[in-house]
């Protein structure tokens, strides 16, 4: 069985850590979280920790140090680290780095995926504490992941320590409906094995865990992600839900900020994002994004944008149209969506030189056999980070259209609106966009997922 040490070494003596602050230091119930010895020299000692599926230890020997959180579950556990939140929402991933390992020693580890959270192995690093990675083989990872991983524990002087599915349960789901089903009705089943499983096994020998998660990976359901957190889904070394706490040091951080990061300290990366691959997942449900996409149109392209979630994250998934939520417009560019725990949620494409259609007025485009110019029109949902990401190139795409003869429009066809799409306007997922010919009734849908303006211009100049 793996474990995971760290060898000696040592940073500059010119490199800082953020400077305590002993009489403002926030507190996990009775436990005190310190900070580094401002202008120390990092020296990162060498330990060896145990797996993180081992045995929990017996509750009486347990480390002083992550004694309070057998009440993690508690309220008031629950709103110490509210407020540790929100103290460290301004803080550096170097900062709350430091604060997750020295609060729960050997009882935290950091979920390493294969792709661009290798900075989070970075920043533990830096911090000269002590830290454990561990990882989920699918068994379905393409060979530049594995690579990867091979890379970084020689980086680091490290051992990964690998959870791997039960194999009678993939071999159950292999049987019954192929290698390749997530295809044919969602990929929901086979990352519950695959990953979802794993992952639950693995937390149930930790206290804590380091996760990637950023704001900025899928607006749509991520946009609320706090630094630390009572895990809302699962369960610690404890027991019970709210016995594990979820530290996301990166949240706040945008993605092009952890790759100049990554430059910078010059660590192994994963090879797939020389070669357009962003979010990076399994081979068979991962590919490379385009221009104009969202990073996470990567994964799982077959399915809608609210689906792209594997599960491993689900507490923290923000709902969209789901929980019965009401949606309207206001008419002055805002979208108001009305349950319990939905925030507002602004329109996209706001411009004069794009068109809002009512739904009678794309039913009327729709009917009309010789229209006086052609129309192009964009099928979305504001919510939808697929349709947020387009919506610069389409802005200019309306832009430089403007006074050449053709009108540029936008229709949202989520809520009420959807089935009239999917049954009229060839609506599959959103964004889809739609040609309307000038002397034909015949609406043509844009085929690519290029979104880019050049691409766009061009399939226009190929039709008008």
């Amino acid at each position: 069985m793996a474990l995971a040490f760290t060898s000696s070494i040592s940073t500059p003596s010119s490199f800082k850590f953020p400077s305590s602050q002993p009489n403002n230091i926030p507190q996990i119930g009775s436990i005190t979280i310190s900070e580094r010895p401002n202008g120390a020299a990092v020296n990162i000692r060498q330990s060896f920790a145990k797996p993180v599926n081992a045995q929990p230890p017996r509750k009486d020997s347990l480390l002083p140090l992550a004694a309070a959180s057998t009440a993690v579950a508690s309220e008031t556990k629950e709103q110490d680290l509210q407020q540790i939140a929100t103290d460290l929402d301004d803080a550096s991933p170097l900062q709350i780095m430091d604060r997750a390992l020295a609060t729960f020693g050997h009882d935290i580890a950091i979920a390493f995926s294969g792709a661009e959270d290798v900075a989070l192995i970075e920043y533990a690093k830096l911090t000269g504490r002590p830290f454990r990675v561990f990882s989920l083989d699918t068994g379905r990872l393409n060979p530049e992941t594995y690579r990867l991983f091979d890379a970084v524990e020689k980086h680091y002087g490290i051992r990964i320590e690998y959870m791997f599915p039960d194999a009678v349960e993939v071999q159950a789901l292999v049987r019954s409906k192929g290698l390749f089903s997530f295809y044919e009705d969602g990929h929901q089943e086979c990352c519950r094995v695959r990953k979802v499983r794993p992952l639950r096994r693995a937390l149930k020998g930790l206290r804590a865990w380091i996760t990637g998660q950023r704001k900025d990976q899928s607006p749509g359901t991520r946009s609320e992600v706090p630094v630390v957190q009572v895990d809302p889904v699962f369960e610690g070394m404890d027991g019970g839900i709210g016995s594990l706490v979820k530290w996301n040091p990166v949240a706040n951080v945008k993605g092009n900020d952890i790759w100049n990061f990554l430059r910078t300290m010059d660590v192994p990366v994963n090879s797939l994002h020389s070669q357009g691959y962003v979010s990076i997942g399994c081979e068979p449900c991962t590919r490379p994004v385009l221009p104009g996409q969202h990073e996470r149109e990567g994964r799982w392209w077959w399915e809608d944008a609210k689906a792209k979630e594997c599960g491993l994250h689900k507490g923290n998934l923000k709902q969209q149209e789901e929980n019965g939520a009401h949606i309207e417009g206001n008419g002055n560019g805002v979208t108001q969506a009305h349950a319990n725990g939905v925030a507002t949620v602004p329109d996209i494409f706001n411009s004069q030189s794009v068109v809002n259609l009512s739904r009678t007025g794309i039913e009327n485009l729709a009917k009309l056999e010789d229209r006086k110019e052609p129309w192009l029109v964009v099928l979305y949902a504001p919510w939808c980070p697929y349709c947020q990401a387009m919506e610069e190139s389409y802005v200019e795409l309306a832009h430089r259209l403007e006074g050449s003869g053709m009108k540029v429009g936008k229709f949202r066809a989520d809520g009420e609106q959807k089935e009239f799409a999917r049954r009229e306007l060839e609506l599959g997922s959103f964004p889809t966009i739609i040609f309307f010919p000038k002397h034909s009734s015949r609406p043509i849908k844009y085929p690519s997922e290029k979104r880019d303006v050049d691409s766009l211009m061009a399939f226009v100049n190929a039709l008008r």
